[in-house]
């Protein structure tokens, strides 16, 4: 959806309904001006794909998934790869499993 937007930098998707979306894979994907990023509202109950989701982010530093669901994700691969700023202290989750997602 926002693959490859190198100039976007800040966005709100407070209202997105995802309450439908089974597929996140590289949907931020080489967005490599994006640096803060709140997905707290987002519905992830039916995704069963978010490989690559934030992949090539490389100005990531702080993201909010304290609502993202990952419990029957079948894909995840490399879910933050490229994510050169984004660390553990940097994410907002309730479950700890995406922490492990990082590099």
């Amino acid at each position: 959806m926002f693959r490859e937007c190198s100039s976007l930098n800040n966005i709100n998707l407070s209202n997105f309904n995802t309450q439908n979306v089974t597929n996140t894979c590289c949907m931020f994907f080489g967005c490599s001006s994006l640096n803060n990023l709140n997905l707290s509202n987002f519905n992830t109950q039916n995704v069963t794909n978010i490989s690559y989701m934030f992949g090539e982010c490389s100005s990531l530093n702080n993201i909010n998934l304290s609502n993202f669901n990952i419990k029957n994700k079948t894909f995840m691969k490399d879910m933050f790869d490229g994510c050169s700023f984004l660390n553990k202290k940097n994410v907002i989750t309730n479950d700890n499993r995406i922490l492990k997602l990082l590099n």
